[in-house]
């Protein structure tokens, strides 16, 4: 578990007046959620963790899996009976909190304790491992006092996220109904037909990218997958595959640098195949984040 930075993020310039606060709702596993936004960090975050454990969840509506990951987590964190609080943060909506903890992609997991992050991990984790981290987390937080517990829905509050009453994008409904019961197959053939509609619409074309990735990477066996992709280094599924999984954990330039070798390993329709792999994964992570830029920079020097 990667403990190594305790403290070494600067929270300082988040730390303002508090805002009113109102209440976060009632009901497991909402009873210990709460949306944070630049205004009610200090109280509902910062100061909160000098009484309990506040986990910090940042995500982004353009990321599917981070938004459906949220889920899984207050789940588990409803299991802990208040020793955990989960802080959502909508990185579009609150720019500063994600600079001052230095996200670089979502879905990323921080601790709190005693005002004093503990970065956790990148990227989705399965359930007994977000137990293993929460529970690691507590022991932390015990050895250096703090054992205290939120009560649901009282002491846990929180200023409702500000688009909380914009209606969703109807367009999205089919799509959205198909994902929410995992059938990404026929999510994937909404967003397809959506884009077809509206080729320029970049929302399209990121909601599609993540639901064509959560489905070819769920319920794959990661060992298993690394151990084929590393016995047939030119296997040009076996790499795709692994490139998936890695953006998927979090860990986008060992993706990136591992599909834009393969570039300059193949050629023809499996050169190309890998490329448009390489662009999709680039609208998964987000045109304007600077590895994509890197990355681009390198492709073009693989192929030409």
């Amino acid at each position: 578990m990667n403990f190594s930075r305790p403290g070494a993020i600067d929270l300082s310039a988040l730390r303002q007046p508090p805002a009113r606060p109102t209440s976060a709702g009632a009901g497991a596993p909402g009873a210990y959620v709460v949306n944070i936004t630049e205004q009610n960090f200090q109280q509902a975050a910062l100061e909160a963790s000098m009484q309990y454990v506040v986990v910090l969840s940042l995500w982004s509506p353009r990321s599917p899996q981070s938004a459906t990951f949220n889920d899984l987590l207050g789940t588990v964190t409803g299991t802990f009976d208040g020793q955990i609080v989960l802080a959502q943060v909508d990185i579009d909506a609150n720019p500063a909190i994600a600079q001052a903890l230095e996200a670089k992609a979502v879905p990323l997991v921080v601790g709190l304790i005693k005002g004093q992050p503990v970065p956790l991990f990148q990227g989705t984790v399965d359930e007994p491992e977000i137990r293993s981290y929460f529970t690691e987390l507590i022991a932390v937080a015990t050895q250096n006092g703090l054992t205290g517990r939120a009560e649901a829905a009282t002491n846990v509050e929180a200023e409702p996220a500000e688009d909380a009453d914009v209606p969703e994008d109807p367009r999205f409904a089919d799509a959205d109904a198909a994902f929410a019961a995992g059938d990404f197959a026929v999510a994937v053939t909404e967003y397809e037909k959506l884009l077809a509609q509206f080729p320029a619409d970049a929302e399209i074309s990121e909601r599609l990218a993540g639901v064509k990735l959560m489905s070819r990477t769920r319920d794959v066996d990661l060992q298993a997958a690394r151990k084929a992709a590393a016995d047939a280094p030119d296997d040009v599924d076996a790499q795709l595959l692994v490139a998936d999984l890695d953006v998927s954990g979090g860990h986008v330039e060992d993706a990136f640098d591992r599909l834009i070798g393969l570039v300059a390993r193949t050629t023809e329709d499996e050169r190309d195949a890998v490329r448009e792999r390489l662009l999709e994964l680039f609208t998964v992570v987000g045109v304007g984040d600077p590895r994509v830029a890197a990355a681009r920079r390198a492709l073009a020097s693989a192929l030409f």
